[in-house]
């Protein structure tokens, strides 16, 4: 169970909120959150890398000197890879490097991430009427008032993004907005403090807290 304080808008007390999760045991915890990771970082990978081998690359069809009376090594294509402008030896090719991991798994590690993470949360009430426009600089003035300093990678979790909230953080760049039921383990690990509306907390325990 995780306990938390909420803010306010200015940055005082406004009461507690709780989020009771599954997690994994103790002595597997590291290894699942590590795999999830490992998996997300690896299957964002597009994998088109492609080089050419020695019989892809145009021209090369010609013998470049006779056999023998030369005195050169002998040499049947200028597009040997031993040659500048010949193919690739063991280039790379297009290839998938998606990694698998059971859904039960994947939640189990997501789950774990973000109980590993409790000390870093700020919890913060609603703040999306804040913003009758948008308003960078009012965004980073609340981060500062809930105890963030700047610089710090902050992931900032709602259940639902306003327009006027988006476009206020969308140019710093060290803050990712992300919702609720659209968690990644990369986000919640990444980040030096973790920002969240009850609402969003709420959301959490509805679609995690299985």
């Amino acid at each position: 169970m995780v306990n938390c304080i909420i803010k306010n808008w200015q940055g005082e007390q406004a009461g507690q909120a709780t989020l009771e999760l599954k997690v994994a045991k103790e002595e597997n915890a590291a290894h699942i959150v590590h795999r999830a990771l490992v998996r997300q970082r690896t299957n964002g990978r597009q994998g088109t890398a492609s080089s050419k081998t020695r019989a892809e690359v145009r021209g090369g069809g010609r013998k470049p000197w006779r056999q023998k009376g030369t005195g050169r090594a002998r040499a049947g294509s200028n597009r040997s890879p031993l040659w500048r402008g010949g193919g690739v030896i063991f280039g790379p090719k297009p290839r998938n490097f998606n990694v698998k991991m059971n859904r039960k798994e994947r939640r189990l590690a997501l789950r774990t991430a973000l109980h590993s993470r409790a000390e870093d949360w700020v919890i913060v009430e609603n703040f999306a009427e804040q913003f009758a426009q948008p308003k960078t600089k009012e965004l980073i003035g609340a981060f500062e008032r809930w105890g963030i300093e700047q610089g710090e990678k902050v992931t900032l979790i709602l259940s639902e993004i306003p327009d006027n909230v988006y476009l206020s953080g969308r140019n710093v760049p060290y803050l990712q907005i992300i919702r609720a039921d659209n968690l990644n383990i990369y986000d919640l690990l990444v980040a030096d403090k973790i920002v969240a509306t009850p609402e969003a907390l709420e959301k959490i325990q509805e679609v995690y807290g299985d």
